[in-house]
């Protein structure tokens, strides 16, 4: 295992953390995952207040042992942006009696994903006046936020220098949010990346086409490699559902130095896979919004990109039928709402025919409707 600095707060920081959003099938699952994350060499095990019963989960392995190694690992909790100081107050505290510890090390405002919610967290008598207080009692030792939110609203919200750390999606299929990586990394924050296997490709379950282009190497690897290979980013969530699903990354937690010669001509293999897409290439430029009907058009069309230069159809639906269906957590509307009025067209660079394209995609990609966790 290796380990970064976690930019300015100056946490040793294993290269994987373990997220604990999908561990949660028993309490004692969770216990054993744990178990196994620390002996692999993980220290930082990073959940939320929404994640079902991920804090109460932690809180009896506490009593079950794992308080006599606290000195081992590092402990983020997760709250979202409250009104008011005395809201937030109570959610800290009520995480901390529900993980049966008197601190944690790093505590990160969960979901800064609109101007809104940045707005509450600049009121200087808002929650973060909570949030500052707890720092002041030893509650807390460090203050970061995550974000799914748009490129605009991660970069306004490293500018305020509220934070020391920023857990954010960045991956080699998605690298939409490389200024903010940047901008961190230029203001020494701690950059954490949110479920790369997971939210960065379904990695765990790749398509033939993929798994091909990436041999000698998985799929898994070459982005996670993707990533270590950048010193700005610092660590990379592992959110194993059960103590074997840890050690998947193991070739790449045990490696990470400039990417090999062979890796970077694989690397060079999957950049060559968008030249299947001819001249129906979405370059992510974002000129094309906003939509007049909602419609979220650079993520539908980076999904048909990953369909059709990879064969990604699967990740591709489990994305797409969160549109509609996730709030600010994945905004936008299905590709099926294009009434063809042609707004975007003036806007694209690439000329591209989009409505044509957005009905493409959804006949490619739409499918059964899926509930989220905190449903």
């Amino acid at each position: 295992m290796r380990y970064r600095r976690f930019g300015k707060t100056e946490m040793l920081l294993s290269v994987f953390s373990l997220g604990a959003m999908r561990y949660l099938e028993s309490a004692a699952n969770a216990e054993k995952t744990i178990w196994h994350a620390l002996e692999v060499g993980i220290n930082h095990i990073e959940t939320a207040q929404g994640y079902g019963k991920s804090e109460e989960f932690i809180g009896q392995a506490m009593r079950n042992g794992l308080s006599k190694q606290r000195d081992r690992f590092y402990l983020t909790t997760k709250i979202g942006p409250t009104k008011d100081a005395d809201s937030m107050r109570r959610q800290i505290e009520q995480s901390l009696k529900k993980m049966n510890v008197d601190y944690i090390d790093n505590f990160d405002i969960h979901g800064i994903n609109l101007y809104e919610h940045l707005d509450l967290v600049k009121d200087p008598n808002g929650c973060m006046k909570a949030v500052r207080e707890a720092i002041e009692q030893k509650m807390i030792g460090h203050v970061g936020f995550s974000t799914h939110g748009s490129l605009e609203v991660i970069l306004d919200t490293i500018r305020t220098d509220l934070f020391e750390s920023v857990n954010l999606h960045y991956y080699y299929f998605n690298q939409r949010n490389a200024p903010a990586v940047q901008l961190a990394h230029e203001k020494d924050m701690g950059v954490f990346i949110i479920s790369p296997s997971d939210k960065g490709g379904m990695l765990y379950n790749p398509s033939e086409e993929l798994s091909g282009v990436c041999y000698p190497y998985t799929a898994l690897y070459m982005c996670d490699r993707f990533l270590l290979c950048d010193p700005r980013v610092h660590t990379l969530s592992l959110g194993a559902a059960n103590p074997s699903e840890v050690d998947s990354h193991q070739d790449a937690w045990d490696n990470d130095a400039p990417m090999s010669e062979l890796e970077a001509a694989v690397l060079d293999c999957m950049n060559r896979r968008y030249t299947l897409l001819e001249n129906d290439r979405c370059s992510q430029c974002y000129q094309c919004l906003p939509c007049p009907e909602g419609i979220n058009i650079p993520e539908v069309l980076r999904l048909r990109n990953l369909a059709i230069g990879f064969d990604m159809v699967e990740f591709g639906k489990y994305r797409y039928k969160m549109f509609e269906n996730a709030g600010h957590w994945f905004p936008g509307n299905k590709a099926i709402r294009c009434t063809d009025c042609g707004d975007c067209l003036p806007r694209c660079p690439e000329n591209l025919e989009i409505p044509r394209l957005l009905r493409d995609t959804h006949d490619r990609l739409h499918g059964e409707e899926g509930r989220r966790l905190w449903e």
